[in-house]
């Protein structure tokens, strides 16, 4: 009797609604973890400021957001980890271990004692946390946007890819919304002490959920066929050197975009709550207030966008999105310095026009490598053009004001990383609609 050999799975062909809306939710449960991280930290860092770090409080708050950008130094090295590690064993089993680690170390900052009781051990704990954080973040989000590119179906992936950035604003929301919510019930007394704790400690909880749910998932479509390809060896992620002699373009590309996307990102979500209070003079509670109806606001246009692009393809969106920020940027700025009004209208303003960016994250950047060094090229370009430039954003912002005393800094800096963009747009291949086995750049099956 003799066996035929292993046939392989459609990686191109249908995928049940309800195995997506599950694949869905097991990707946005991690970006809503790790954002949840950004969002509770973003938004206690003056509570965070006075309990860890020594100094007045201007000093302490630099050094807060210092540390909040020292994550990002080590997340390329999470890239280059898991990224070629998810090539080889699959994105599911990566994604396990990244989500435990990241909300474990989210976890671990609520319990750090403070700087009165341990001194620079406090400061130094935080930090250590923060770079684990980012070491797992660094294969997180690559493997989450790659495991829903390769659910989706090729002619919906921008709907279906743009509910992981609803993730994102939704984790981010929530956090914003706990250390508010606490603030407004306990007060600043009791934030100071201990309230200030107890959101970074319900990371805990959102880590297992998102453990549970990668849990009950299949490998994607698309590595489960790779793995039953008989020529599979020839697929075999590349080393290091050799991903980027080979794949150089597309990771060119990917940061340049990347550049664009995360100094806006930052710049608009982590940083705005202590631009508004520092800079604009508004209040700690509406400081926090309006960035959150900007996201809300977002929240709404995202899918609408995501299911755009695969109509008119990605590359349209991202021209508006990166001209617009670009010729806007000044004058929105300048309308938030009017009051908390005009602040609420020039950051709902900033964020529609950042928000086709956002939607389509999931479609464009997946698409630009082929199937066997996908989760090693997105995480690799990502991360390393986050690090330099997105995470550092809000470090960067707050230090040019201090240097030139001009309020508008953040805002010259955001129209610097837009033409960075779309001088790597103009290079962009346009993706939507194409299957995920071809390599974009040459248009070759792999």
């Amino acid at each position: 009797m003799t066996t035929s050999p292993a046939r392989a799975p459609d990686a191109t062909g249908p995928v049940g609604a309800s195995t997506i809306r599950r694949a869905i939710a097991a990707s946005a449960i991690g970006n809503a973890t790790e954002w949840f991280d950004y969002g509770i930290y973003a938004y206690g860092v003056t509570y965070i400021s006075a309990a860890l770090f020594p100094g007045d409080m201007g000093d302490a708050v630099l050094f807060a957001l210092a540390t909040f950008a020292i994550s990002f130094l080590v997340r390329p090295l999470g890239g280059i980890f898991w990224g070629p590690l998810g090539d080889r064993i699959g994105r599911k089993s990566v994604l396990a271990f990244t989500i435990l680690i990241m909300s474990g170390a989210t976890f671990a900052v609520g319990l750090i004692p403070t700087y009165a009781t341990i001194g620079f051990w406090a400061p130094l704990l935080l930090v250590v946390l923060r770079m684990v954080q980012g070491f797992s973040t660094g294969g997180e989000y690559g493997g989450a946007a790659t495991f829903m590119a390769e659910y989706a179906p090729d002619n919906k992936r921008g709907f279906y890819g743009c509910f992981l950035e609803v993730g994102t604003l939704a984790g981010f929301s929530l956090g914003a919304m706990l250390m508010l919510g606490f603030s407004l019930l306990l007060g600043t007394d009791a934030m100071h002490d201990w309230g200030w704790r107890i959101p970074f400690l319900l990371a805990g909880p959102m880590g297992l959920v998102g453990l549970y749910l990668r849990a009950q998932m299949e490998d994607t479509p698309v590595f489960r066929a790779q793995e039953a390809r008989a020529d599979r060896a020839v697929h075999t992620t590349p080393p290091l050197g050799k991903l980027v002699v080979r794949y150089w373009r597309p990771l060119i590309v990917m940061g340049g975009l990347v550049v664009a996307l995360n100094v806006a990102n930052y710049t608009l979500l982590s940083y705005m709550p202590t631009y508004l209070e520092r800079q604009i003079g508004l209040s700690v509670d509406q400081s926090l207030i309006v960035p959150i109806v900007g996201m809300l606001f977002m929240m709404l246009f995202l899918p609408a966008l995501g299911a755009l692009s695969d109509r008119i393809g990605r590359k349209p969106l991202w021209w508006i999105s990166l001209i617009g920020l670009f010729a806007l940027v000044v004058p929105l700025y300048m309308v938030m310095a009017t009051g908390v009004w005009g602040a609420m209208l020039g950051f709902v303003l900033l964020g529609l026009l950042y928000a086709p960016q956002l939607a389509m994250i999931s479609a464009t950047f997946p698409a630009l490598f082929p199937t066997s060094v996908r989760f090693a090229g997105f995480a690799i370009a990502y991360n390393v053009a986050t690090s330099l430039f997105g995470g550092t954003a809000p470090a960067i912002g707050s230090g040019l004001i201090m240097l030139t005393g001009n309020d508008l800094m953040p805002a010259f800096y955001m129209m610097g990383a837009c033409l960075v963009g779309m001088a790597a747009l103009v290079f962009m291949p346009e993706t939507a609609g194409q299957p995920l086995h071809f390599d974009s750049f040459t248009q070759e099956a792999h």
